[in-house]
């Protein structure tokens, strides 16, 4: 697989241009973005979260982590990281692990972490571990036009 199939036809659909990019097999975002020779700081990373009143997707770029304890108070809501299961359930169309950064696609509210407008590039997970989807900010801000933008996450 090079991306997932949702993830494809919701790029496609939403005329959303993208390039893949292979890289050598990883599993963690900041060890797939070294191994792609690129920022932390460029990764998207998409991060599940649940509560009780279902799933949405933190964005934040793999050099930093979800501040939980601020994105639930913004949320007004208890937020938690969703089980492997869970995430398994939710994508089933992508290899365990591989979330791509784009809640949208699979039907979930997204919130992204601001720090990534700023970037030009930026690189998500194509849904496998060995391809990322490559897009300009442009793109990005087609993808992500109707989630929230809010500084929720903080440097590893």
């Amino acid at each position: 697989m090079t991306i997932a199939p949702r993830l494809q036809r919701y790029m496609e659909q939403n005329g959303i241009d993208y390039e893949i990019m292979p890289h050598d097999r990883e599993v963690v975002a900041t060890k797939i973005a070294q191994a792609a020779h690129i920022s932390g700081n460029a990764m998207a990373k998409g991060v599940l979260l649940k509560s009780d009143h279902g799933f949405m997707m933190a964005v934040v770029p793999a050099s930093h982590h979800v501040d939980l304890q601020e994105l639930s108070h913004r949320a007004h809501v208890r937020l938690g990281l969703a089980t492997e299961e869970e995430a398994c359930s939710i994508f089933d169309d992508c290899d365990a692990g591989a979330v791509p950064a784009c809640g949208s696609a699979y039907g979930m509210p997204m919130i992204i972490d601001s720090c990534l407008d700023d970037q030009d590039d930026l690189y998500l997970e194509a849904g496998d571990h060995r391809n990322l989807l490559h897009i300009d900010r442009m793109a990005f801000a087609k993808m992500t036009a109707d989630a929230e933008h809010a500084q929720i996450s903080r440097p590893h």
